[in-house]
């Protein structure tokens, strides 16, 4: 079927496409269009044609060259004539080359500029895609809350289009937000309602979407072979249209950082083991080779993963997604010991994020930098004191950064290893206590599936709690000296004391500590577990 002859009819073909994610279909228009959008004129109509165009570009076909070539004939000096729709359609495609540009403050501006009218242009579609847009960048540059309120507004606006399709994409989002908030129940059900509505589509860039942000679910609950699982079922969707190149490497920066996951808590059962047979009479050979050329595979599979993913970034010069890549290597360096290494890493990531003016990417650099200079102090490698001032620098670097984002995992994060540095002599324990209070607050609204962050914490917990004499802690508690501690982390402490005295009364046997307190085997093990009580089952 040939095109319509005239942009009107290309727009609300393109429209109607996108609206109902028929990508195939929209994308052989387009190609068969291609020398009359290479050859637009700013006159009445193209404007609206451009801003579709900006659209499908955000959608996977082809890259922001194109919309930078159709721009480049709609000069400032011809908007003037233009009418107001075709006007907020060319700002619309500015939007877009920004956003694909890492300018998210340049994005913001052209989107906020096209949301100001949207009482006045009957334009529904436009404005469904600004909001969600919008949204995005918001969401990028950490502000949650008014992310959410961008997003639901373009999620409604698609909805009362009847473009389910649409819709789910931007229910994609909100899926993100709620996972953000530490509402991982919501965000599952809102994807699931996203992934019932794209299945029914050949929108594989978004159908990889969802299953990405699945597996990031499945991480946060500490599941992550289910999270692997999820990332190469996105990486498989991805592939098999030759969707965008960023949303493939961004989650294979989330399949190698999953994967790095599992090889540390592999080396950490390893260690477990090791321990025990150390203890038995009669050890002799070390049994625990295989497992350790296991662990040492998964970290190269991590290596050659983010290899990819770096190629990628590379070529579209994606700062934010270098930058995250560095900072998983770093990670992987470290795992490994090699300490110089990943603090070159993570200087590297900082000096890309920067350049974006990118506070979460920042935040993290500064925090691995932090971790690594822990490292140092811990396997006593150079001057102890010279690594706990880097350290702290660090710290409250990545803590006054997070602190501008609304990403509350990643500000208890930096507060956790804050809080570590004060735990170091010499020691700020009262600095100690504050930052423990405050990453606990923040880590409370989660569900109890808690992974490295938690594990984190408890190890400041334990470090915090032993700093003190516990008759004199009890003395203060009784008197009403709270020292600012919230109820929820006296009774937690509280907790932590009683069942490390049972289970030292009771044999150090941990069924009769849950029979004698009512609470169970697991709990009590846990929390053995986190005072540094126990490294194995009873």
């Amino acid at each position: 079927m040939s095109p319509e002859p005239e942009p009107a009819g290309w727009v609300s073909a393109l429209r109607e496409d996108l609206g109902h994610r028929r990508i195939a279909q929209g994308e052989g228009l387009l190609e068969r269009l291609r020398l009359q959008l290479e050859s637009l004129e700013a006159k009445p109509g193209a404007g609206a044609l451009l801003g579709l165009a900006a659209q499908w570009m955000d959608a996977g076909f082809e890259g922001p060259a194109i919309i930078e070539r159709m721009l480049a004939r709609f000069p400032h000096c011809a908007r003037a004539s233009l009418p107001l729709a075709d006007y907020l359609h060319v700002r619309m495609a500015e939007s877009a080359v920004a956003m694909a540009r890492e300018d998210f403050d340049a994005a913001s501006a052209h989107l906020r500029l096209v949301l100001r009218f949207q009482g006045e242009i009957d334009d529904l579609e436009m404005f469904a895609i600004a909001n969600f847009w919008l949204g995005r960048v918001l969401r990028k540059q950490g502000h949650y809350d008014e992310a959410l309120e961008y997003t639901t507004r373009g999620e409604r606006h698609a909805l009362s289009l009847g473009y389910a399709g649409m819709a789910a994409i931007m229910q994609v989002t909100l899926s993100w937000l709620a996972f953000q908030k530490g509402r991982l129940n919501e965000a599952n059900r809102i994807l699931s309602r996203a992934e019932e509505a794209l299945n029914r589509t050949d929108d594989f860039l978004s159908r990889g979407n969802v299953q990405s942000a699945y597996g990031r679910i499945a991480r946060r609950q500490g599941k992550y072979q289910a999270a692997v699982e999820r990332f190469d079922s996105a990486i498989g969707e991805f592939r098999c249209c030759g969707g965008k190149p960023l949303a493939l490497a961004r989650t294979l920066v989330n399949l190698a950082f999953v994967k790095r996951l599992l090889a540390v808590q592999a080396q950490r059962e390893l260690d477990r083991l090791a321990a025990v047979r150390r203890g038995k009479p009669g050890a002799t050979a070390d049994p625990a080779r295989i497992e350790r050329i296991g662990i040492e595979q998964m970290r190269d599979e991590a290596r050659g993963i983010l290899q990819e993913a770096a190629g990628i970034y590379e070529r579209h010069q994606n700062q934010r997604g270098i930058a995250a890549v560095r900072i998983t290597e770093g990670f992987l360096r470290l795992d490994s010991g090699d300490l110089e290494g990943a603090s070159t890493d993570a200087a590297e990531a900082f000096t890309h994020a920067i350049g974006r003016s990118d506070a979460i990417i920042m935040a993290r650099a500064r925090t691995l930098q932090c971790i690594v200079e822990q490292a140092a102090i811990d396997e006593q490698v150079g001057n102890a004191g010279q690594h706990r001032e880097a350290a702290e620098v660090f710290a409250r670097e990545a803590v006054s950064l997070a602190g501008q984002t609304e990403n509350r995992r990643l500000l208890a994060r930096a507060l956790v290893w804050q809080g570590l540095t004060f735990t170091v002599e010499p020691a700020d324990l009262e600095g100690a206590r504050r930052c423990c209070e405050q990453a606990v607050g923040l880590l409370e609204p989660e569900t109890p599936e808690r992974q490295y962050v938690w594990e984190e914490l408890q190890v400041l917990k334990t470090r915090v709690l032993h700093a003190q004499p516990i008759e004199a802690m009890l003395r203060a508690w009784s008197a009403g000296i709270v020292e600012g501690r919230s109820l929820a982390l006296i009774l937690e402490e509280f907790t932590r004391i009683v069942i490390r005295r049972v289970w030292e009364r009771e044999g150090r046997k941990v069924s009769r500590v849950a029979r004698k307190l009512s609470v169970s085997p697991k709990k009590v093990r846990r929390i053995l577990q986190a005072s540094g009580c126990i490294h194995h089952e009873d």
